[in-house]
């Protein structure tokens, strides 16, 4: 094994060493249990935050000429696909919002 690749751990007297100077340093004593209680988990979810109103995932069949129409308009699409079909169904009183 290379002095570079070597690992090299502290003995029990050099551990109790470094333990006594932290716990003798005032800034930095170690939490109590109810202060560490009041930590929130350090993880959030991953990805996009949750809307309100939460999109369904589903499969429609569209005509070719629709379908790269819509997406000849670039990124955002399909939004506005919804917002057509949105506009459509308020229009004949199918959706009251």
């Amino acid at each position: 094994m290379s002095k570079l690749t070597e690992l090299r751990l502290n003995t029990d007297e050099e551990e109790a060493a470094i333990n006594a100077a932290a716990l003798a340093d005032p800034d930095a004593q170690p939490l109590t249990d109810a202060e560490l209680a009041q930590f929130a988990p350090g993880r959030r979810p991953r990805g996009r935050p949750a809307l309100a109103v939460t999109k369904i995932a589903t499969n429609v069949r569209l005509d070719p000429d629709v379908l790269q129409a819509f997406k000849s308009t670039g990124a955002g699409w399909q939004t506005r696909i919804n917002e057509v079909l949105l506009v459509w169904a308020r229009e004949r009183g199918m959706i009251k919002r």
